[in-house]
């Protein structure tokens, strides 16, 4: 049985959350691999939308045991106001269905309050975070200072640990919270309270047994990726990237499930691009067109709420996506939002200083100096949400996938034409997508 790697061809947004959702139906495991409180993964929960930031999308189902990995890193505060949400709108979360790696890393208030200080209108260091202190976060566990799970085993040793923390960062920091006093013993026992609570509804567990177990007795795994190829640390456009590994080389190392039992890599991307934050964005659209798509496709980031940027298509990110990623199909979404366009433009390349390139540059400066080289394709008419065969589609709208596909260099697996889970139509009239 197949363990499959959702990932995210684009800069982020690129509506992870819904196919996950819909391929969840049939998992036996939902697993977040990297990032933290950063993501935000919108799914249709009984005709209402649910952002979820740390519990994997499966989470809405009965079956899938839902797995946080080693490789994401918690924010126990913001961990039990999810689960008390979810709770709220119906879900069970228990120790059962809901296991969290002993390996991975708290993000604490001073991450938080760190990353809020280099993200302040006036930093010379502004890169557009959520301000959720995931970056500072993975600064301490490259730092071989983090706090993970396994340290409240020992809590005399985590105090020990935190006392040291603060005292390198409260100099930094200040005070925090409302400007009380803050000291190594108020953060224990917040944070002996905050997992206090988190047990009662999860197993802190090595995740790494759990899983390669289920790979061994052929269970189904989904590999859940937050951000983007885009936003990779080692390949996307740095500095302007997420602090962890994006890709399906991270959906390994922040697991532990080896890469020769991966067998299915799907790359997701938006009929269009959009972007969070700073950046070099070569397809962002002008201010008119970018307004409407914004509006049509509820562009607006589920953590923070700030306003997406909007671009045409751009197969030279994707492809380069698909390169580095080994994509086995790729998952286009929003198709539906494109609609009624006279033309859509897609970028087969960019010219730099006379150059034609048709990959991705490493050098995040020449990429802001690139310009879209497009294919104009013809528009469509409206794509009606009640379609439920490839061939229904408008005869543009597949053109528009098949190019896509050609450009890419990878099959389109399915295309979503609405947030709704069964808004999904596969090119072959497959029914199953686990086969």
């Amino acid at each position: 049985m197949p363990v499959t790697a959702i990932i995210g061809a684009q800069w982020g947004d690129e509506g992870k959350g819904g196919v996950v959702d819909y391929l969840a139906q049939d998992a036996d495991a939902v697993v977040r691999f990297q990032g933290g409180a950063n993501a935000g993964h919108t799914v249709i929960y009984k005709g209402e939308p649910l952002a979820l930031h740390l519990l994997p999308c499966g989470i809405v189902h009965e079956r899938p045991i839902c797995v946080i990995a080693n490789g994401v890193v918690v924010d126990l505060e913001a961990l039990i106001e999810e689960i008390r949400l979810v709770g709220e709108r119906g879900m069970s979360v228990t120790p059962q269905r809901l296991k969290i790696s002993d390996r991975a890393h708290l993000t604490l208030p001073y991450h938080r309050l760190l990353d809020g200080q280099r993200e302040s209108a006036d930093s010379p260091s502004r890169i557009g975070t959520t301000q959720r202190g995931v970056g500072p976060t993975y600064v301490d566990k490259v730092d071989r200072i983090g706090i993970r799970f396994l340290d409240f085993i020992r809590p005399d040793d985590l105090k020990k640990k935190l006392k040291r923390n603060w005292e390198m960062k409260a100099g930094q920091c200040g005070s925090l919270a409302g400007g009380g006093e803050v000291t190594a013993e108020t953060l224990l026992h917040s944070l002996l309270s905050y997992y206090e609570t988190v047990v009662q509804y999860a197993e802190v567990t090595d995740t790494v047994v759990v899983l390669n177990q289920m790979v061994a007795d052929g269970k189904r795994i989904l590999l859940e990726g937050a951000q983007g190829t885009g936003l990779d640390v080692d390949f996307g456009t740095y500095p302007y990237v997420t602090s962890s590994s994006t890709t399906a080389g991270g959906a390994c190392i922040g697991t532990g499930i080896p890469p020769s039992r991966i067998t299915q890599v799907f790359g997701v991307a938006k009929a269009y691009t959009t972007r969070v934050g700073e950046g070099p964005f070569p397809t962002e659209m002008t201010a008119g067109i970018q307004e409407e798509i914004r509006r049509r496709g509820r562009e607006y980031g589920a953590t923070t709420g700030r306003p997406r940027r909007c671009g045409w298509f751009d197969a030279v990110l994707v492809r380069y996506a698909r390169m580095i990623n080994g994509f086995t199909g790729l998952i286009l979404t929003k198709l539906d939002i494109l609609s009624g366009l006279p033309e859509v433009p897609i970028a087969v390349a960019y010219e730099w200083q006379g150059r034609h390139l048709t990959l991705l540059p490493a050098d995040t400066r020449v990429l802001a100096e690139c310009k879209p080289v497009y294919e104009i394709l013809p528009g469509w008419t409206e794509i009606k949400r009640s379609l439920r065969k490839w061939s229904d589609l408008p005869d543009n709208a597949r053109r528009f996938a098949d190019r896509i596909s050609q450009l890419a260099g990878v099959p389109v697996a399915f295309v979503s034409i609405g947030p709704e889970r069964d808004a999904v139509l596969f090119p072959d009239e497959a029914d199953s997508f686990w086969g």
